[in-house]
């Protein structure tokens, strides 16, 4: 086990060389070294570029071949936050000038650094890009001159970048004079935020990832300076989004307010506003030792696999449900997330979201800004990020398969095919188009060189072990041996997690090993092969004529049950595989490769049409989401069960009284064959498991047995309406005019809702309606099933129901099959209805239950109307 900070450099090297597994070698040393060399060149094309063209400015136009200049240029808005007149590519560009043997430009450019840069301008900057680009920068390049000091170079080096790494961390320090200790977003560097000179300080809100990608940069600071003050504040700021996380869902939101650390953007993922949160939560640990910091790396990473984690797909969601999507497409940023999963040592998944990512970028030549679930392009801009290459190079590492070589070339190549241009390299306007934009960001410089040139780079070329230092988020190389600095000096660790014991199983100590994760060295292969064939599209081919009697009948889509052993075995064969979501849905997805045939992979390919036009004949006008009301003793209407609708049998929203009557359930359970407990369901509302059968025939069984209506229970165990977005009951392809009852589905957790409360009173009557009706006075109503038709409900008007949102449906709902379903409107899972006094009944031990279950309902419903306020 690895408690000791002393042990960290060990660690990172055996975790990113010596457990590796070597696979056969199919790019050649000269190819290595070539691609190496062409690294090497595109960096001086453009790095040379920006010294003749644009230095001292903080960046290069390439298009115009003239440096950017904050104030001179039409603002950009928050990109220009970045930019403080301090030569910012420069500085961000000092050690990988190191790290690519390029001794003399760097001292060179130490030199100008020195000589020429300010940092106490009168212009408000960026606190996050300012600490990640300029201090880390500023810290990165004096690791490099301590390096090479050590070697005997650079001998009159007496620590002055140090010096102005700490004057600038003074001049960012009053950003953190809040009541939580979030620093603004915002600071000027010399009159820092108050006043009305700072022409800032009156920001309420930054990212999560702004106030959380501080502690590197800070702790080094400290570390190098032995002044505590820098670690102290970026600890402090790291506590308080930590204790602000959602505590249910163990997620974080998007934007926070500084000052009441409420959430203001609840939705959660790990790209753009949090992604290098994490990512700093796990390098702290392994640069500072802290056992804290990797306890809440790893309970956020198990929500993440839990909620976001689509694979190969990452999605965010909302923190307080997060089952359901907040929105249906990814931005370019997640692609770091694989290399911090290996990093994590969690290679599958990684390996899986890296090719999705690489078949992306082999679609459009770049990774969109953003794109969607289907791999579209919804955001067109390529800033020329490198977070891609970034997750090439960890993945090269802790696998050492040479198809992230590969990857690598294509990178290099699309690079110099799409974005060099005479003075540089041009970010992309659109990917679409091939258009540019007059814009080289400097972590282009920072980090996409550095990546690269690691990935085809030999150990003998590195004029220092890279094991012994770990990369902040802008890729600036800080030492591991800072983790044995003394501490004397350092603030007292502040323990958030007092009175509460470290979960041992939060914590994994070991060293991946590789040899176990790939005993087969195909392995990464096999897991690449169905996200290619998903992202890449094959074209159809030319229509096979099957002879008679040749093997099987194709299975057709509206016959396709996703329970039938017999269906699934003819989909295998078909080259269709079949992946259970984790709200109980199935997606299905063809790799034709796969088929036993030309023949079978035909039929496959068939068979995914006929799927699609039954999925587009289903999608009909979304339906609003149905209530189940308790209304017999002793709940009398206080219990509202959110119901997702049918697309088939009696419309609800039509009925002013609703359908009411007394539940049972149904034998057999799943409703998929002629119940044996007719005579029983006859006259009733009858319960049934989600399952084995298409929901029409449910609904057919029960009405042939003489039900008034069916509530379907999901049999997908802890799913939940409050986490999950509702659903609507597709029919079955078929004509279902011959269903005349009302369905409904409830979720598995409001299900056992009812089901507990039959089991507990045995007879329990339910009102299924299109809203939920006031039940004052209701339990004097007499309404026996002797006594009253089908339609008996009281005669009050119905209650309005305000806790409803609307959910944006995805290109997921629409996938059908066996029980297939698409999502509605959702509803709050439980609404309790005012009924004014409370009913005059005994208060036993059961009516306290239903007191006790209301209060446990309570939080769910506060959540639900700020999701309305936040208009997902």
């Amino acid at each position: 086990m690895l408690h000791s900070a002393t042990m960290l450099p060990a660690f990172l090297l055996l975790f990113l060389m010596g457990t590796s597994i070597r696979l056969s070698e199919t790019m050649s040393r000269d190819e290595r070294n070539k691609l190496r060399n062409q690294v090497v060149e595109m960096f001086d094309h453009a790095y040379h570029n920006y010294m003749d063209h644009a230095y001292p400015a903080d960046e290069l136009m390439p298009l115009t071949c003239r440096g950017r200049v904050r104030g001179l240029e039409p603002s950009r808005g928050d990109i220009d936050d970045a930019l403080g007149m301090f030569s910012l590519t420069l500085i961000d560009t000092l050690d990988t000038l190191a790290l690519l043997n390029k001794t003399v430009e760097f001292e060179e450019a130490v030199k100008r650094v020195l000589k020429d840069v300010r940092l106490d301008n009168d212009i408000v900057v960026s606190v996050f890009e300012t600490n990640i680009r300029v201090l880390g920068g500023l810290l990165g390049g004096h690791s490099m001159a301590i390096m090479l000091k050590e070697s005997g170079q650079m001998l009159w080096y007496q620590n002055e970048l140090l010096h102005m790494a700490k004057d600038l961390g003074l001049r960012l320090l009053p950003a953190f004079n809040t009541s939580s200790g979030l620093p603004y977003p915002r600071v000027n560097l010399r009159y820092g935020v108050r006043g009305p000179e700072t022409r800032t300080g009156t920001e309420t809100d930054t990212c999560t990832a702004c106030a959380g990608t501080i502690i590197l940069e800070f702790a080094a600071l400290s570390r190098f300076t032995g002044d505590p003050t820098f670690e102290a504040h970026a600890r402090r700021a790291l506590d308080f989004l930590w204790e602000k996380r959602q505590r249910n869902s163990n997620l974080v939101g998007t934007t926070i307010n500084i000052h009441s650390g409420e959430w203001v953007r609840r939705d959660s993922g790990v790209g753009a506003g949090i992604d290098s949160y994490y990512e700093y939560l796990m390098k702290a640990y392994v640069l500072l030792g802290d056992d804290q910091y990797l306890h809440r790396f790893n309970t956020h990473y198990a929500s993440i696999m839990k909620y976001i984690s689509q694979p190969p797909l990452l999605l965010d969601v909302h923190i307080h449900k997060p089952l359901l999507p907040a929105r249906t497409w990814m931005d370019s940023l997640l692609a770091f997330f694989p290399g911090l999963q290996v990093l994590k040592g969690d290679i599958r998944p990684a390996i899986e979201t890296h090719e999705m990512l690489y078949q992306v970028t082999k679609k459009h030549n770049f990774l969109p800004e953003a794109f969607t679930t289907d791999f579209r392009v919804h955001w067109a801009q390529h800033p020329l990020r490198p977070e891609f290459a970034e997750s090439t190079y960890f993945l090269y590492k802790a696998t050492r398969d040479p198809y992230y070589l590969e990857v690598g070339r294509t990178v290099l190549e699309n690079l110099n095919r799409f974005a060099r241009v005479p003075c540089g390299f041009a970010a992309m306007k659109d990917v679409r188009t091939g258009s540019h934009e007059d814009r080289m960001d400097s972590f282009f410089l920072a980090e996409m060189f550095k990546y690269l040139f690691l990935l085809f780079a030999e150990e003998e070329d590195l004029p220092f072990n890279v094991e012994d230092y770990i990369f902040t988020t802008e890729a600036h190389l800080l030492p591991l041996s800072l983790s044995t600095a003394s501490n004397s000096q350092a603030p007292p660790v502040v323990n958030s997690m007092a009175g509460e014991e470290l979960d041992d199983s939060n914590f994994e100590w070991t060293c991946p090993n590789t040899r176990l994760l790939f005993p087969d060295p195909a392995f990464p292969r096999n897991l690449r092969e169905p996200i290619r064939s998903a992202v890449d599209k094959s074209c159809l081919r030319p229509t096979i004529h099957r002879e008679p009697g040749m093997g099987r009948p194709p299975l057709r889509a509206q016959d396709f049950m996703a329970n039938n052993p017999e269906h699934l075995e003819l989909l295998r064969r078909m080259g269709v595989s079949l992946i259970h979501l984790k709200d109980g849905r199935v997606q299905l997805v063809q790799h034709a490769t796969q088929a036993v045939s030309a023949v079978a992979a035909e039929d496959g390919m068939r068979f995914m049409q006929e799927m699609m036009e039954l999925s587009s004949q289903q999608q009909k006008e979304q339906l609003p989401p149905r209530a189940v009301q308790i209304v017999s003793h002793p709940f009398f209407g206080r219990v509202v069960l959110t119901a997702g609708p049918a697309q088939f049998g009696m419309d609800l929203s039509k009925s002013s009284s609703g359908v009411r009557g007394f539940v049972t359930v149904a034998e057999p359970y799943n409703g998929c064959s002629e119940l044996s407990n007719g005579e029983i369901v006859e006259g009733r509302i009858a319960l049934l498991q989600r399952g084995q059968c298409m929901f029409a025939e449910k609904a057919r069984h029960i009405q042939k047995a003489g039900a008034i209506g069916g509530i379907v229970i999901d049999d997908n165990e802890g799913s939940s309406s409050d986490t999950a977005p509702l659903f609507q009951m597709a029919g079955d392809g078929r004509s279902t005019d011959d269903v005349t009852l009302p369905l409904l589905f409830l979720f598995h957790k409001e299900g056992n809702i009812l089901l507990e409360a039959l089991k507990e009173y045995k007879e329990v009557e339910v009102l299924l309606s299109d809203k939920a009706r006031d039940r004052d006075g209701a339990e004097e109503e007499d309404c026996s099933t002797e006594e009253k038709d089908n339609s008996c409900s009281p005669s009050s008007e119905p209650v309005d129901q305000s806790q409803v949102t609307t959910q944006e449906q995805t290109a997921e709902d629409s996938v059908v099959g066996q029980d297939s379903v698409q999502p509605v409107e959702g509803l709050g899972s439980y609404v309790p209805v005012d009924v004014g006094e409370e009913p005059a009944v005994d208060r036993d031990s059961s009516s306290q239950s239903v007191d006790s279950v209301m209060a446990d309902w309570q939080e769910d419903l506060e959540a639900f109307k700020q999701m309305e306020k936040d208009e997902l």
